[in-house]
């Protein structure tokens, strides 16, 4: 079987994973310089103050820590994108990341313990972490200070990344008065990008694209993320025009140029601009279906 070609974008757009791999990165020369910064000052000053210390003890100690930092960092950064901190969610995920500072503290002791355990032995002497107590409040209340500092930086460069691409948005009800358009059938969306709001018609959206807590709207080649699940988007599309093709898509009729069957039910769809879009088996017959009735433009298999 042929397997369904990976759509654009999935899940997270390439502007995210290069934002996620800077940040990754950033974070990597942070810990880096700061674990030899910290075996340098820590050699100085065992030799200004005559402190009979090995140098390879140094390293242990000042490497394991930042090293365990980094390998836990992908896990957080994946926690960011899964709880996103917005004005209307705040409140709602801050305990999840207070409680997620804990386990990212627990952790990195383990981690830091373990290594340094490992260093020592091999280094043919004996490692003592002394009382766990004590290192768990020592070590909570440094490593709280950058939990809270990578989670508030993570997010602030995703709020300036969609500042950049444009954020989507339902046209408000007003609080008086009828409204411009039915709310149920919006005939555009109001996008705010760099501190400015522009019209996006409905009728320009060519998919639409869940991507976590967002759905993007594709509109002439860019991606426009609008804070809503698909089905929630979907209940506002015309059926007519709008179809779901896929759990993560749902397609304009009128920008399918063809539909490619696969083995297995599944199925290609090759849009307007050249890119190809899954149609899985469960949404396939329903999609010919009311392709059957579009414009001519539809190609059946």
């Amino acid at each position: 079987m042929e397997p369904t070609p990976t759509p654009p974008g999935q899940q997270l757009d390439a502007a995210h994973r290069r934002r996620r791999w800077l940040m990754f990165l950033f974070w990597g020369v942070i810990f880096g310089t700061a674990a030899i910064g910290n075996v340098l000052t820590n050699r100085i000053d065992a030799d200004r103050y005559h402190v009979p210390v090995t140098t390879w003890h140094i390293v242990i100690n000042e490497v394991s820590s930042p090293l365990v930092s980094l390998l836990l960092l992908p896990f957080l950064l994946m926690a960011c994108d899964r709880w996103p901190l917005h004005t209307d969610t705040w409140r709602r995920y801050v305990p999840y990341y207070v409680a997620g500072s804990v386990v990212w503290c627990v952790l990195h002791i383990a981690g830091m313990d373990l290594l340094r355990l490992l260093g020592y032995t091999l280094g043919g002497d004996r490692y003592d972490p002394g009382n766990l107590l004590l290192q768990f409040v020592y070590e909570y209340l440094k490593d709280v200070r950058t939990f809270f500092f990578i989670v508030t930086l993570s997010h602030a460069v995703e709020w300036f990344g969609r500042q950049m691409k444009g954020e989507a948005s339902l046209l408000a009800e007003p609080d008086e008065g009828v409204p411009v358009e039915p709310v149920d059938r919006p005939e555009r969306f109001l996008v705010r990008k760099l501190g400015r709001d522009f019209l996006v018609a409905t009728a320009d959206i060519e998919w639409a694209q869940a991507s976590g807590n967002y759905v993007n709207l594709r509109v002439r080649g860019r991606d426009y993320p609008l804070r809503s699940t698909l089905a929630a988007l979907e209940a506002k599309l015309d059926p007519a025009v709008f179809v779901r093709a896929h759990r993560s898509y749902v397609v304009q009729l009128a920008q399918v140029t063809s539909i490619e069957p696969l083995d297995a039910g599944e199925a290609r769809l090759h849009m307007a601009d050249g890119t190809v879009l899954p149609c899985s088996r469960r949404y396939r017959e329903a999609l010919r279906a009311v392709a059957a009735g579009a414009e001519p433009a539809v190609v059946r298999a």
